[in-house]
């Protein structure tokens, strides 16, 4: 039977931000005492993903670029017209201070589901069963 353990990360800068949460994962498995299993990872913002890589410099910075090029934050969107967009039914203050937060984030929400927001990890032995370089 599992347990849910929630990490919590600072904000990230505007922008395709990758932040490598491995070193936090090891630790939530030794606080858990997990020896052998699995540990499901899911991020719970539809703008957010999850990925297994690398973690170099410019590696990062070539994922930045091709993310970028992918979904660019300059294309118009629909869901960015938030002129033509209603405000969650009771939203405090109504729709002008929903749309006063509201961030145009469409190409966000593209590169989510392109990329996933989840991952399963195996554990072997108390530590993560990754690659050399994952």
């Amino acid at each position: 039977m599992g347990s849910e353990m929630v990490l919590e990360l600072p904000l990230t800068p505007p922008g395709i931000a990758p932040v490598d949460i491995t070193p936090a994962i090891r630790q939530l498995v030794e606080e858990a005492g997990l020896l052998e299993g699995c540990v499901h990872v899911l991020s719970r913002h539809t703008t957010t993903a999850l990925s297994i890589n690398e973690s170099e410099a410019r590696l990062m910075d070539d994922v930045r670029q091709f993310l970028a090029r992918l979904a660019p934050a300059s294309d118009p969107y629909l869901h960015n017209d938030l002129h033509l967009r209603p405000a969650p039914d009771g939203w405090p203050g109504g729709w002008a201070a929903w749309a006063a937060q509201e961030p145009r984030n469409a190409h966000s929400h593209l590169l989510s589901m392109l990329l996933g927001n989840t991952l399963t990890l195996p554990v072997t032995g108390g530590k993560l069963a990754l690659g050399t370089w994952q």
